[in-house]
């Protein structure tokens, strides 16, 4: 079943760039363990489900007005930027609640520093947005998150503009710019542009994490500048332009700088970016059970900031249409069920081979205790990306180790060690 991070390690390769990357020259970090879509007795959490669908969807709306901003055009089968999607109201009161409480959605988050001397920050790393922000010391509504304050930090300096994100339950993230060093497990980006937020989403106060660091393209940044890792690559701070992610329930790591060889077999099998702002790659295939392939010729973003996988909801109708038994859970929001005992194997393909997502990491529990009954790990939904784009997260990358090549703008992927 979906599970919450334990631990994840940020390592940096420090050998030549031909060489080989090795996880004994890294750093590993130990994090909380935080809660996830299925429940401690097993049954589906539908609220926090719903909860970070409209999270999701209106990340990549703000993605989509950030990429027109920034390019003056739209991506590929896009021609409209959608509205916001809303909360609904029987959810919006319980916005307060704790994390432990409302068990949201996976984040895979690491500890950074900013600022000199270097303020830390528990971060999620995120492939499908491109800015950072952190909550300011003169946030009165970001509970109890460690906070930026500009006059501590000697190699602080304040921009013109305002970093703004708006979110379906009416709510704002919104701040000042800055650029100050940042620094991730002793790898440095000088002069990084970042917002530090005074008014934070509801979303995000009650958060265990501080804040988001993007690791996408900078034509989704909603600052306009390159993310974290692009400025380190220039700057030299890292041997080459890739970083790879294992995601699991323990032992998770990103890596800066190359990959890591000893968590994966093989070799990595690339394909290139068809657009970039997203780590989007096309050309993919939807295959039930090992042998039929519900949809085929699509793109796909990977993303590390979302907990499941979305697709559009003609093709993930038809890919529940083919399993005996299976039923609509939650039409609305595109959810289906299938028998427990009886599982479907999904895979996909980009034209080489099939990486299969587990029986574990497509369930997320029960529709009710004893109903047997299982929530699958794939909606249906229209996220505004596109009439052939899906979208696939967490439960789709702890399958494989992800490599993300901005040199050559492209996405790999390997079998886990």
């Amino acid at each position: 079943m979906l599970c919450k991070v334990t631990l994840i390690a940020v390592a940096i390769a420090q050998l030549c760039v031909a060489a080989p990357a090795h996880r004994d020259v890294g750093i590993s970090i130990a994090l909380q363990k935080n809660s996830s879509l299925t429940t401690a007795n097993g049954t589906f959490n539908h609220a926090a489900a719903i909860r970070h669908s409209v999270k999701v969807a209106n990340k990549y709306r703000q993605n989509l007005i950030n990429f027109h901003k920034n390019t003056g055009r739209f991506p590929k089968n896009v021609t409209t930027i959608p509205p916001p999607k809303l909360m609904p109201s029987n959810l919006r009161r319980r916005q307060n609640e704790s994390l432990e409480d409302i068990g949201d959605d996976t984040e895979w988050a690491g500890t950074i520093g900013i600022g000199t001397p270097p303020t830390p920050f528990l971060i999620d790393f995120d492939t499908g947005s491109s800015d950072l922000w952190v909550p300011s010391s003169s946030c009165a509504d970001c509970g109890a998150h460690q906070t930026y304050d500009a006059t501590v930090s000697s190699s602080s300096v304040a921009l013109e503009g305002t970093f703004e994100i708006e979110y379906g339950d009416g709510s704002t993230t919104s701040g000042p710019i800055y650029t100050d060093i940042v620094t991730v497990a002793g790898v440095a980006a000088r002069n990084q542009s970042f917002s530090a937020v005074t008014q934070e989403s509801s979303q995000f106060s009650e958060d265990t994490i501080d804040g988001i660091l993007g690791l996408a393209f900078p034509d989704i940044s909603n600052l306009g500048q390159p993310p974290f890792f692009q400025t380190a690559l220039v700057q030299g701070s890292v041997p080459e332009g890739v970083f790879g992610f294992k995601l699991s329930s323990n032992d998770s790591e990103l890596y800066l700088g190359g990959t890591n060889t000893l968590l994966y077999t093989g070799s990595l099998e690339f394909h290139n970016v068809s657009e970039v702002g997203y780590w989007q790659i096309g050309g993919a295939s939807a295959v039930l059970n090992n042998d039929k392939a519900i949809a085929s010729g699509f793109d796909t973003i990977i993303d590390s900031g979302t907990t499941i996988m979305y697709g559009t909801p003609s093709d993930v109708n038809a890919f529940y249409s083919a399993i005996p038994d299976s039923q609509v859970f939650d039409q609305a929001n595109g959810l289906y069920s299938y028998p427990c005992d009886s599982p479907p194997s999904l895979a996909f393909s980009w034209g080489g081979n099939l990486w299969t997502v587990s029986e574990e990491n497509f369930n997320l529990g029960e529709t009710e205790e004893g109903s047997g009954q299982c929530v699958g790990a794939l909606s249906g939904e229209d996220l505004g990306l596109g009439d052939n784009v899906w979208l696939l997260g967490d439960s789709f990358m702890k399958n494989v180790y992800t490599a993300f090549d901005f040199d050559h703008k492209q996405v790999g992927f390997a079998a886990l060690a």
